[in-house]
């Protein structure tokens, strides 16, 4: 769900980003239905998040208020290609939240209400995309869409129907749009790392042809995301096995490494150089701050009723908090490193809804531009 800073025939494009495939840890796999989220781009002038303010252990509570960081209030900075709804009203967080600890709105894709949300810091929804045409891992296919008209533009694949051959991907997953057009995607059952042109696959790491295993470039271990860094690299999450590998896009690979800990590692991404982020997408589920050894940095496992349930995507926040979705718990929420603690929340734990203030197994996150992933990472993924 991610944003790129380019345009065409003046309109904002988004790309698209596969969320969640329940991929089955070990020897077997299985897919569960996921609802592609996408950012609107065309906008410049952000900065690289920044790494979180502490790394003590501990678990969390319910959500509570943190030292004010920010004046009171954070007004919601519009993407230009997003018709905005109204902010209206006081919102639908839960008790404690601060709406401080966000920089901006998030846009949310809510895998099994299949739409895409966009909320500001208050918890007003401001922008809802209900079309059935979006990226799903279950429906094998990857889509560019024009935010502005709803339409998709590009299209790969076959609607519903899995394969390996020419044209067809089985479980697409973090398909991003590249500044130059391009689509970088990982094709989990598929084992491979693809980058696609309008029409084509222009590059492939890993093979159809053999069985998966973690053998970079060569081959992946059922890879789940290609994130960028800002070194221009992007790095590979493997289900199978728990790998986590930093690689060129000629594939020069850097080094892979197990995140400490983690059973089931899903879309990895960095934190700063050297430091790296993994959510655990297990019951009781985890995120974990890790080097490029695997060694731990920072663990948020909380246990009980404040228990995680398998969190897909982890991402840093530009004041060192972190964000993220917890799928099964039906919520979104910012964690802050320096207490261990849910300071915002957007959703109610583990009850599903589609109304306001409700969420229904939700896939995955990013923050509308300036402070979306791309766009932090315009300056270097553009040269890929």
């Amino acid at each position: 769900m991610l944003g790129e800073p380019a345009n065409l025939g003046g309109v904002a494009l988004c790309g698209f980003r596969a969320m969640r495939p329940a991929i089955a840890a070990a020897s077997r796999a299985r897919a569960v239905a996921a609802l592609a989220a996408a950012v609107a781009a065309g906008l410049a002038g952000c900065t690289s998040p920044a790494p979180p303010a502490g790394h003590a252990g501990g678990a969390a509570s319910t959500p509570a208020h943190r030292s004010p960081s920010a004046s009171p209030g954070v007004p919601s900075r519009p993407a230009s290609a997003f018709g905005l709804l109204p902010a209206r009203g006081p919102g639908h967080l839960a008790p404690g939240s601060d709406p401080r600890a966000l920089p901006g709105d998030v846009l949310i894709a809510d895998e099994d209400n299949r739409r895409l949300l966009l909320v500001d810091p208050d918890g007003r929804i401001r922008w809802l995309f209900p079309g059935p045409g979006a990226t799903q891992e279950e429906n094998q296919t990857i889509s560019v869409i024009d935010i502005a008209t709803g339409r998709i533009t590009r299209r790969y694949g076959h609607p519903g129907v899995p394969g390996s051959g020419p044209g067809y991907f089985n479980h697409p997953d973090d398909a991003m749009l590249l500044p130059g057009g391009q689509v970088l995607a990982a094709d989990i059952l598929n084992c491979r790392i693809v980058l696609l042109s309008s029409r084509r696959i222009t590059r492939q790491f890993g093979s159809t042809s053999v069985a998966c295993g973690h053998d970079p470039p060569a081959q992946f271990a059922q890879p789940n995301g290609a994130f960028p860094l800002t070194d221009g690299h992007v790095l590979i999450t493997e289900i199978l096995g728990d790998w986590v590998d930093e690689m060129s896009l000629d594939g020069q690979v850097s080094w892979s490494a197990h995140p400490a800990g983690v059973s089931y590692p899903s879309d990895a991404n960095e934190v700063s150089p050297g430091r790296y982020i993994v959510a655990d997408y297990s019951d009781p589920g985890q995120v974990v701050i890790f080097g490029r050894a695997g060694h731990l940095v920072w663990r948020f496992r909380p246990g009980g009723a404040a228990a995680l349930n398998h969190p897909s995507l982890a991402l840093p926040l530009p004041n060192g908090d972190i964000l993220v979705n917890d799928d099964h718990n039906d919520r979104v929420i910012v964690i802050s490193p320096t207490t261990n603690r849910i300071v915002w929340q957007y959703g109610h734990d583990g009850v599903p809804g589609r109304a306001a203030g409700y969420l229904d197994n939700p896939d995955g996150v990013d923050l509308a531009p300036p402070d979306s992933l791309l766009m932090t990472h315009a300056a270097t993924i553009g040269h890929l």
